[in-house]
C-alpha cells in the first residue's frame, strides 16, 4: 500500500449505487455546517448537507457478498466489545 495511503481518509458518509458492471461505495465528508432549505418545486423543507466525496471505491458484484459479511462480522464484534453503535443511537 502506498504510505501516503496508510493512514486513511475520514468519511461521516456512504453512498452505494450501481452500475450492470459494478457496485460503488461513495465515501464523503461533510464541508459546511448543515443547512435548513427548500425544495423550489415543491416547497417541502429538508437538511441540506454540504459534502464533498474523497474517496469512491468501485467493486464487481461478485466481491459485494463478501463484504456484506465482512461488514457484518466486524459490525456484530463492534457491538459486542462497545454495547452500541458508536453514533449515539444504542
Amino acid at each position: 500500500m502506498p504510505e501516503d495511503a496508510e493512514v486513511g481518509v475520514y468519511a461521516g458518509f456512504a453512498s452505494v449505487w450501481r452500475t450492470r458492471e459494478s457496485f460503488v461505495l461513495d465515501f464523503a465528508t461533510e464541508v459546511r455546517p448543515p443547512e435548513v432549505t427548500r425544495d423550489p418545486d415543491s416547497g417541502a423543507q429538508f437538511v441540506h448537507v454540504p459534502a464533498r466525496v474523497v474517496a469512491r471505491v468501485r467493486i464487481p458484484p461478485g466481491q459485494v457478498w463478501e463484504l456484506m459479511k465482512a461488514l457484518e462480522q466486524n459490525l456484530s464484534a463492534y457491538e459486542r466489545e462497545t454495547g452500541g453503535r458508536g453514533d449515539g443511537g444504542a
